[in-house]
């Protein structure tokens, strides 16, 4: 895939790649399975779990050579707690991603490689475009933002090789799917 000449780019460019942010996610407007083709099961297979394999596998053998590296991958709520709102093609994929970090750790831990999943509630971002209903944007106040996730990837990214954290479940405090107002559409 493109991703392993990027990654050679970078190693030819810097020498050494420390850090991988895996952070893409897309989701359907169809996505419930009466309603969800194979071309956009396929689509998101493709993005939410393929695609942070493929950026996984372009940047491990420089890390293992180094004996040090972190991967940090992007999750979602989804990945944890399931739900019909988000449909089954994007909470498999997101569950999928959380397996891939944790087997990370287990293959990569000997090699001085560390891995954590994030695993945000909602973001503020314009994926909930693709929503059958997006939310209004008294709600996108309420939810986390994308600095939010920005200063928890700064928080994994320095600590000491040492300590690695295998996954952050982060909401906002007006979590919706505790306080109610997400509800799954029915067509």
């Amino acid at each position: 895939p493109e991703v392993a000449k990027i990654a050679a780019a970078i190693l030819k460019r810097h020498g050494r790649i420390d850090i991988l942010v895996n952070s893409a996610g897309i989701n359907l407007p169809k996505r419930n399975f009466r309603n969800v083709s194979v071309d956009g099961w396929d689509q998101i297979v493709a993005i939410n779990l393929s695609g942070m394999f493929y950026c996984c596998h372009a940047v491990l053998p420089a890390m293992r050579e180094r004996k040090e590296g972190l991967v940090i991958n992007v999750s979602s709520w989804a990945g944890r707690y399931a739900s019909t709102l988000t449909g089954p093609g994007y909470n498999a994929t997101k569950h999928a991603v959380v397996a891939l970090t944790e087997s990370l750790n287990m293959e990569e831990g000997a090699n001085g490689i560390r891995a954590t999943s994030i695993l945000p509630g909602e973001v503020a971002t314009p994926i909930l475009e693709k929503r059958p209903v997006p939310p209004p944007a008294h709600e996108r106040a309420r939810m986390l933002q994308a600095e939010d996730l920005g200063r928890t990837i700064l928080f994994i990214a320095t600590l000491p090789a040492r300590a690695c954290v295998n996954e952050i479940v982060i909401s906002p405090t007006w979590n919706r799917f505790y306080v109610g107002g997400l509800e799954s559409p029915k067509s």
